[in-house]
């Protein structure tokens, strides 16, 4: 994909929405809880105690993180009954709801975690897709301390975080245990393309960007500007803060 409009970055006070049409965003949800489900099916014993790169996580407590996630996705009463509990525990809100997630699924096994995805993935797949037009244009009432304060939609939410949440949880996975990502360019290439274009808008710079793989392509913002090269898994790995990263790079994109 090729643009030459200078990108702006957007200002603090705008909700930031999200870019993917609906269909788009419906099948990339759908498609992103089979693919985690399959990956974690796969594993062997031992792979679900190995670290991963998110700091205090195993494999397992990571599996039951995206797991309390859709199922929080799938219920509003789970929604709402995870929420409430999570700022009860005061401190940094996303923090809170993901020790809660991990906390209240340690009791699960690898096989429990793994049939519980299973069933609750294409629910919760469903839930989102329903989420009213009106409600997806709603500003969230507490801002993202992305990166500081920053205002996001529930439709930025819901069609886009929620999907690249468990999609960059399965390279985090496959990092942890030397597991193949199944990558394909209609799913896997869909969700970086919508990332580089968010990273192109938030650093507002012009450059030529191109990744390669499977998931890969080809970009350009503005005119003149540096050219990069690189993996499009480790693209991503760069501007998610997991791996270190220099230059226009160092512009972060929330998953």
């Amino acid at each position: 994909m090729t643009t030459d409009s200078p990108t702006r970055p957007r200002t603090r006070d705008r909700a930031r929405r999200s870019t993917l049409d609906r269909a788009t965003a419906d099948r990339l949800a759908a498609t992103e809880y089979l693919r985690v489900h399959d990956a974690l099916a796969a594993l062997t014993a031992e792979q679900w105690s190995l670290p991963t790169p998110c700091p205090g996580w195993d494999v397992r407590a990571l599996a039951t993180h995206v797991l309390g996630m859709a199922e929080m996705s799938a219920r509003t009463r789970e929604n709402l009954r995870q929420n409430l509990a999570a700022r009860r525990r005061g401190g940094l809100f996303i923090d809170a709801l993901t020790a809660l997630q991990v906390e209240e699924r340690a009791h699960l096994s690898p096989s429990d975690i793994v049939a519980a995805l299973a069933a609750v993935g294409p629910r919760a797949a469903r839930a989102r897709a329903r989420t009213p037009a009106v409600l997806r244009r709603v500003r969230m009432p507490l801002p993202e301390p992305f990166p500081g304060d920053e205002a996001w939609t529930y439709g930025y939410l819901v069609e886009t975080i929620m999907t690249r949440d468990p999609w960059m949880h399965r390279v985090d996975l496959a990092d942890a245990t030397g597991q193949a990502l199944h990558l394909t360019p209609g799913h896997d290439g869909a969700i970086v393309a919508d990332v580089v274009g968010e990273w192109a808008v938030r650093h507002g710079r012009p450059c030529a960007v191109m990744l390669t793989g499977p998931a890969g392509g080809q970009w350009s913002f503005g005119r003149a500007g540096p050219r990069i090269e690189l993996d499009a898994i480790e693209f991503c790995r760069r501007v998610s803060g997991r791996t270190p990263a220099d230059g226009l790079l160092t512009s972060q994109v929330p998953f």
